[in-house]
């Protein structure tokens, strides 16, 4: 393999595709990307078998082929190579050397040959897809993916509920102590689809959405399921993951219909004041009271180790008083998450869950995430 690619085109494509090579696998092939240079264009590929992800840019190909080289070594040594046109030769099937053309400056890299590279998935000619607005994509994700599970051992909701009916798209995740929805109208489809995303799906999807936002890259996501793997084609790149095969917990059934008392509170100060009287809660539970009295919320945190803290927001109230115990880190997701000015929160009683809602909405966006209360 022999070829020619300008540098930012191929850091670009490295640093997208080295997120999912996996390097602690027992199979050394994973911890590698594939390089793979076909008529005027070079593909980087990587995958943990469970995700994968591809890219491609135009290059000077002098000689086709394809080699696998170790994706965090290739990524540093295309960093340090300096503006302009880089040359890739492998030789042998392996031993790969980097060389910017026009200076002195190169690198030998251990490889492996491209055939030694597990395959790839590729989605069913005839598989449905639909296309997504990037922007939608990043705001389900932005609103939801901090309550996902972390643990491995519970995929049901180590993982984001992905629902697509007629033109109303939601995401929704929990992982036992709260739960986030959040519902875009995208006009123009109609379109039926369900799939569970695992956590680390999630993430490399929102760094590639968030990536191609920034560089005003295809203002749009092209999403196909394919048998058991869903394809996401994002600004050239197509990312593909195995979704998990589990049942996602009734989440219907987990949101209050109604509370009986209605908080509206100044989002930034409720925030604000969270922080400051967390800083003091116990470093085992990271609980604090909310007390509603007539028009104000008080903030409280008690631990035997480090003291109390104690703050107050002026708030719109008028119900009866009512102390309940949270996990302050709970609300602060949701809080950074909404960027409403002010945020609606819905309580019955001590045992119950809190809602939490923006301050205004509208009919082609709903957004709400539910925290269940814990005893101080």
């Amino acid at each position: 393999m022999d070829l020619v690619i300008a540098k930012k085109d191929l850091l670009r494509l490295v640093a997208r595709c080295q997120g999912v090579a996996d390097k602690k696998s027992a199979m050394p092939a994973l911890a590698n990307v594939l390089l793979s240079a076909e008529g005027n264009v070079l593909r980087v590929a990587a995958t943990d078998l469970y995700l994968a992800v591809t890219g491609q840019a135009t290059a000077e190909v002098a000689k086709a082929g394809s080699v696998a080289v170790p994706a965090k070594d290739l990524l540093e040594r295309v960093k340090m190579m300096p503006d302009g046109p880089v040359q890739i030769v492998a030789k042998d099937g392996a031993q790969t050397t980097l060389k910017a053309v026009g200076s002195p400056r190169r690198y030998t890299i251990h490889g492996m040959p491209g055939t030694d590279f597990p395959a790839l998935p590729q989605p069913s000619p005839d598989a449905p897809s639909l296309e997504l607005p990037i922007d939608v994509l990043s705001t389900l994700i932005a609103r939801t993916h901090f309550s996902i599970s972390t643990d491995e051992t519970r995929a049901h909701v180590n993982s984001a509920l992905f629902e697509w009916a007629g033109e109303r798209v939601r995401m929704v995740t929990t992982d036992g102590h709260r739960l986030s929805k959040m519902e875009i109208t995208v006009g123009g489809t109609n379109a039926t689809a369900t799939m569970l995303i695992p956590l680390k799906a999630v993430n490399e999807l929102r760094r590639l959405a968030d990536e191609s936002r920034a560089e005003k890259e295809v203002p749009a996501v092209r999403i196909t399921q394919s048998g058991p793997n869903a394809f996401f084609s994002i600004a050239g790149m197509q990312f593909s993951v195995k979704l998990v095969d589990a049942q996602f917990p009734p989440y219907q059934q987990v949101i209050p219909s109604v509370t009986d008392r209605s908080v509206r509170a100044p989002r930034s100060a409720f925030s604000d004041a969270l922080k400051a009287v967390a800083l003091a809660a116990s470093d085992r539970t990271g609980g604090v009271k909310l007390a509603m009295t007539a028009g104000t919320l008080r903030i409280t945190s008690e631990s035997p180790e480090s003291g109390n803290g104690f703050d107050e927001v002026p708030v719109d109230y008028a119900g009866p008083d009512l102390t309940i115990g949270f996990n302050a880190k709970y609300f602060l997701d949701v809080l950074a998450a909404i960027d409403d000015d002010e945020v609606i929160l819905g309580i019955s009683g001590e045992l119950d869950p809190a809602v939490l809602r923006p301050g205004t909405e509208s009919a082609e966006q709903s957004y709400v995430a539910v925290v269940m209360p814990m005893r101080i």
